[in-house]
């Protein structure tokens, strides 16, 4: 895995279709979530974050969390979304790699399925301190597909 790998599918295709890819950054990792709904983007933002830590395949969806964030508007909503999940992630020591997101009304709710840590399997390549506000951005692109991104503290 390295700190340019994409999820599928790869940006440039249509517009219903959902995926990732990270960024670069001088020192840090940029990600981005595409999808055609803002919550599908968050979705993949959310994968584009397991990914700069582990490959997602090797995560198992067996524990559920329940997660509730709010903020301003959609940029602040993302930089909360993914801080929460790395809270999560260093509190309860797991890893996730299915989410389900519902925005509504400056809100999101949602469910983060993974499971707990294990280093021999998992196989960690970063930590992830944090979501930060360097290149924040959560819009339509040019297809018409919604665009979630920031970069990343590691």
């Amino acid at each position: 895995m390295t700190p340019f790998s994409s999820g599928s599918p790869l940006p440039g295709t249509a517009s219903t279709e959902a995926g990732w890819e990270h960024f670069g950054h001088d020192a840090d990792i940029g990600l981005r979530g595409f999808g055609p709904t803002p919550a599908a983007a968050f979705e993949q933002a959310a994968l584009a974050l397991t990914a700069a830590i582990v490959e997602p395949e090797r995560v198992e969806p067996l524990e559920a969390v329940d997660i509730v964030c709010r903020a301003r508007d959609l940029e602040f909503l993302l930089v909360e979304w993914l801080n929460t999940l790395v809270y999560e992630m260093a509190t309860r020591r797991m890893l996730f790699s299915r989410f389900g997101v519902v925005i509504d009304n400056g809100g999101l709710t949602a469910r983060a399925w993974g499971e707990p840590v294990d280093v021999a399997r998992h196989r960690p390549a970063a930590e992830v301190k944090g979501a930060t506000f360097t290149a924040l951005e959560v819009a339509r692109d040019e297809l018409g597909r919604w665009r979630a991104q920031c970069i990343v503290d590691v």
